[in-house]
């Protein structure tokens, strides 16, 4: 792992954090909350994933890494059910 590499990898947790505050500021939560939701739970998926492949080494073990892929894949579309769920009754 090198520095570039992690640089990069904060570069984009911060984008994608200024996205996710961009997303709660505009305020289309309101008028499309099904499509913030699903927003939000990609833009911390993605988040997710980054920390785990570059922080934790996850990169350079790429069986792990899928598996590590796997279990956030499941644990967010659970997250997303559940708050999709109260939506669409």
């Amino acid at each position: 792992m090198t520095q570039r590499s992690l640089y990069i990898a904060w570069a984009l947790l911060v984008a994608l954090s200024l996205g996710s505050t961009a997303l709660s500021l505009s305020g289309v939560y309101v008028q499309w909350p099904v499509a913030a939701g699903v927003a939000v739970m990609v833009l911390a998926w993605q988040k997710a994933r980054i920390i785990l492949a570059q922080y934790l080494g996850l990169a350079s073990a790429p069986t792990w890494r899928r598996g590590f892929d796997v279990a956030l894949t499941a644990l967010c579309l659970l997250l997303l059910g559940l708050y999709l769920v109260p939506l669409l009754m």
